[in-house]
């Protein structure tokens, strides 16, 4: 007797291997698009540390103690003007440094063609408001906007997103390590640290727990300040 279709079993079978087949492509494709985003975003973290210790290497290299001449003192405080001021600071228990001071590194954003001289650039941290960990900024002034507007904070552009911790360590003399640094106290005097060991890191993202950290070394120039 010739069939003239297929048994239950026999659809049961096909159905089950269909299934198998399925569920392989599917496994295969999902972690196929898994490893392309983790790729993806450990490309954007290592970019985005890049730009951020290309910056900052750039300025420091360029940084200067602010001198204002006995004559002719604008009618300020003079320590308004913050030389070098590195903040051991903390949020949530997740370092969270700043990092403020004078320096010819001028970033041209307006388009202006004249050479605005010394800025205050500052480096600080907040959290980022989606609670995707640690933000961390860069603004600059003109120094006579230093004097005659002493707000802090305000007005920078973002680094770095997704941070884990921002560490600013500090190099003194004998190369001695210091968590912070302010160039206007008794201690130093006027002097800046000889080298300053940036250290950023960052989230690993929802499918690791392993944080991705990244490390420099900036050396300020010697001349500069009090010597050693």
């Amino acid at each position: 007797m010739n069939p003239k279709g297929f048994t239950l079993f026999e659809l049961l079978v096909a159905i089950v291997i269909f299934a198998l087949v399925l569920s392989t492509i599917y496994a295969s494709a999902t972690g196929t698009f898994r490893v392309v985003g983790e790729t993806e975003s450990r490309a954007e973290i290592y970019r985005m540390a890049r730009i951020a210790m290309e910056r900052m290497l750039e300025d420091l290299e360029s940084v200067y103690v602010q001198e204002i001449p006995s004559e002719g003192k604008p009618a300020v405080d003079t320590l308004s003007v913050p030389s070098f001021v590195g903040e051991d600071k903390e949020i949530d228990g997740r370092s969270a440094d700043s990092l403020r001071f004078t320096s010819r590194a001028h970033v041209n954003l307006g388009g202006q063609e004249k050479d605005p001289g010394a800025v205050e650039i500052n480096y600080y941290v907040r959290e980022s408001e989606g609670g995707e960990g640690l933000v961390l900024y860069r603004s600059e002034r003109l120094i006579f906007q230093v004097l005659w507007s002493p707000e802090e904070d305000t007005g920078g552009l973002v680094l770095c997103e997704k941070l884990g911790s921002v560490d600013f360590i500090y190099h003194g003399k004998d190369d001695e390590i210091q968590d912070d640094w302010d160039s206007d106290s008794e201690e130093h005097k006027g002097a800046l640290p000889r080298m300053v060991t940036l250290s950023l890191e960052f989230n690993g993202g929802p499918d690791t727990n392993v944080p991705l950290r990244f490390m420099t070394r900036a050396a300020l120039p010697a001349e500069q300040g009090s010597s050693w």
